[in-house]
């Protein structure tokens, strides 16, 4: 199995998609969940990815219908979430260290000032490629 596969963190108002080619993250955004088969038709069309990975968690089933419904020709992985935000937080908070007074207050008590749902598909995504991450 070779070639991009398309990693979809499924969220109630908005997911977090990427695509990742083997140790390597083309390119990862969120999107509103209203705009998801819109979102990953354009993924499709410039990355051609040959599979979807999506996490287990919330509405996994409906976002593995509607995905199979508008792309029947790709195939469908379901990966485990189990602490994957846990895990995007720190990731996040790692690639944005905080500057200023932020620098003072654990970054375990502090919530990152935008979205990080991308990294919780990139984490998938290395999940499901037996990747890690390495720390």
């Amino acid at each position: 199995m070779h070639g991009p596969v398309l990693a979809i963190d499924p969220g109630t108002d908005k997911c977090g998609l990427a695509v990742v080619d083997g140790a390597h993250t083309l390119r990862r955004w969120v999107a509103p969940r209203i705009e998801l088969i819109q979102e990953v038709g354009k993924a499709m069309e410039e990355f051609y990815p040959h599979l979807i990975i999506l996490g287990d968690r919330t509405g996994s089933t409906r976002f593995r219908e509607e995905l199979s419904r508008a792309f029947p020709n790709v195939e469908i992985a379901v990966v485990d979430e189990h602490l994957s935000s846990v895990e995007a937080r720190r990731r996040y908070w790692k690639e944005n260290p905080p500057r200023g007074w932020r620098k003072l207050i654990p970054t375990t008590m502090q919530v990152p000032p935008e979205p990080y749902d991308d990294l919780v598909a990139v984490i998938l995504a290395e999940r499901f490629l037996g990747m890690g991450y390495v720390k």
